[in-house]
């Protein structure tokens, strides 16, 4: 849990306490460096999010027809057509170090993972999707520098998807520029959740802010 994250282009700058992290408009600073080889981003990325829904009314054609019957003949058939709301759960397994999307009864994965070292464990229990930011940034507060890397070089990949705020910390799932750590399915971080960079922008396209995350031993 050690990164400054900074989303260059977001247009809602959000102040957010992140992964042994002091936040600041922009970026997140974290509590220590990591060497290369075992950099975490538990220091959450500064997320923007537009919660707002427009609900729109469609124009109704009004029937100009006279109508014959009496008023208390005259009743409203008509019926409103209702999209049923479509039910996501992220699953993580930390004895196979998988993770998983449970999305309307079907399965999406399960995909490998790294996974916290017992020093700093994963922790178990049952979350929500607290923030979702693409291309987050990270900045070591041990040394006050940032990573210019952004995108698939950075610490964090190009994804972040935070679940999870522990005082100053929050943890959360993103990519890795070091592949084998997540193909070893090794417990290695400060506590997130490492994936492939294909496959956390499949789970990052099918969550949303809200999404439950159960982590299993």
């Amino acid at each position: 849990m050690s990164s400054l994250l900074r989303r260059p282009f977001s247009l809602l700058p959000v102040s957010l306490i992140l992964a042994g992290a002091v936040a600041l408009p922009g970026m997140v600073q974290a509590s220590a460096e990591i060497p290369a080889e075992k950099t975490e981003a538990s220091a959450s990325p500064e997320a923007s999010a537009d919660n707002t829904e427009a609900s729109a009314s469609p124009e109704v054609s009004a029937d100009k027809s006279e109508a014959s019957a009496s008023p208390e003949d005259s009743t409203d058939n008509s019926e409103v057509s209702v999209s049923p709301e479509i039910s996501t759960k992220v699953v993580l397994l930390l004895g196979r170090r998988e993770i998983s999307v449970i999305r309307d009864g079907e399965k999406l994965g399960p995909w490998p993972v790294a996974i916290g070292d017992p020093r700093t464990p994963t922790p178990t229990g049952v979350f929500k999707v607290e923030n979702k930011v693409t291309n987050p940034q990270y900045q070591s507060t041990k040394s006050g520098r940032v990573n210019p890397a952004i995108g698939v070089a950075s610490p964090l990949g190009d994804r972040w998807i935070g679940f999870l705020q522990s005082g100053q910390n929050q943890f959360g799932i993103h990519g890795t520029p070091w592949p084998y750590w997540v193909n070893a399915k090794a417990a290695v971080t400060n506590g997130c959740v490492r994936m492939l960079h294909a496959h956390v922008r499949q789970l990052f396209d099918v969550v949303e802010v809200g999404t439950t995350v159960e982590i299993l031993r």
